[in-house]
């Protein structure tokens, strides 16, 4: 018969287990351990961050502590490489991001990237990678995605493209015009315009998950839209170009439709059609991506951020799947959470669920 530990042990075998972990932490530098203890350094005089790169102590001459008070009450100062005493590197990093964007959105023209980094107190090459790794763009396409928004609101109210243009920052007007296309589906005087001559064809019907909406310039399919009531579609088509030539009821239209609604059934298959994709340059790349994950088979938003060479961007990828109009044929229904769970799917995850099962996929 096992003879009981006596109670008085077990917090000495709890201390040393903690211990153990908190050693093995340290050993491989994890920022996962960061702010839930420090260790100090009894030949240095100094407490760290578990993530600190300073060279490794020997174990008889650290200690742990649980918050950066009890390491200073022993009598230790903080580590001026790691900096334990201040937010973590990753909430620094995110903060002087979040600066020099309001910085960008602010500036009449776009600050230079020296400026920037010199905000940020950080060299141009660190913040250039820093600013992606948060953002999942360069400065350069968020100042450009930025500039390009400001232009769109200012079509409707100033008196002329021209002054619209320079109100947004563009120091001249050819600049934008090279990338208006993308950037606003038209011309900009027929963006200012509400689309007027831009001809959109549409036709809203029923399919098996309920209804949906078919837009196609003459560039491709611009909009795939799913949802309970073909009304709210139609509203939201008309509400983006409220003067465009809507029109519905094409005859013509007909073959294309009944396309994308044979996709809709059956979502292996893909769709043999051109796209009027739009959006910035990250959502563009996302969204190559997901139309290169196999039908029956799915990725996560980590998985696709790697795909992209963006493997800090989990969030701006779950963003671009959220702002995807074009439903099963860019196939963010293929893009799940870690866990395997379903989520965040622009038109409800039950209709997530229906194409996935419909591909085959086992939930």
């Amino acid at each position: 018969m096992p003879i009981a530990e006596p109670e008085t042990l077990m917090p000495a075998r709890e201390t040393a287990g903690r211990d153990a972990a908190r050693r093995a932490a340290v050993a491989a530098r994890d920022a996962r351990a960061d702010g839930r203890f420090v260790y100090a350094v009894r030949t240095t005089g100094v407490y760290c961050r578990p993530s600190c790169p300073s060279r490794a102590a020997l174990p008889e001459n650290v200690s742990f502590h649980d918050t950066c008070a009890a390491a200073e009450a022993a009598g230790f100062r903080p580590c001026r490489r790691c900096r334990p005493d201040e937010p973590a590197l990753a909430h620094r990093h995110a903060a002087s991001v979040a600066r020099a964007c309001r910085l960008i959105e602010g500036a009449e023209t776009v600050p230079a990237l020296d400026a920037l980094a010199r905000e940020a107190g950080l060299s141009p090459f660190h913040f250039h990678r820093v600013f992606k790794a948060v953002t999942g763009v360069t400065p350069k396409a968020y100042a450009g995605a930025h500039r390009a928004g400001r232009v769109a609101m200012g079509l409707r109210q100033a008196a002329s493209v021209t002054e619209a243009l320079y109100e947004a920052g563009y120091n001249t007007a050819s600049r934008f015009y090279a990338s208006a296309p993308e950037r606003l589906g038209m011309s900009p005087s027929a963006y200012r315009r509400g689309g007027p001559g831009q001809a959109i064809r549409f036709a809203v019907g029923q399919c098996s998950l309920g209804a949906i909406l078919v837009a196609a310039t003459d560039r491709g399919v611009c909009a795939i839209l799913l949802g309970d009531d073909p009304e709210p579609l139609v509203r939201d088509l008309q509400d983006c170009f409220p003067k465009a030539d809507l029109i519905g009821d094409d005859p013509g239209f007909a073959a294309l439709v009944a396309q994308v609604v044979g996709l809709v059934e059956a979502p292996g298959r893909g769709l043999d059609l051109p796209l009027d994709i739009g959006g910035t340059a990250f959502q563009q790349r996302v969204w190559e991506a997901l139309r290169r994950i196999p039908p029956g088979t799915t990725a996560t938003y980590a998985e696709v951020a790697r795909a992209i060479g963006e493997p800090a961007a989990v969030r701006a990828v779950a963003r671009a799947c959220g702002a995807n109009a074009l439903a099963v044929a860019i196939p963010c229904h293929r893009v799940v959470r870690a866990d395997g769970a379903l989520s965040g799917y622009r038109w409800g995850v039950a209709r997530k669920r229906d194409l996935l099962a419909r591909e085959g996929v086992a939930r």
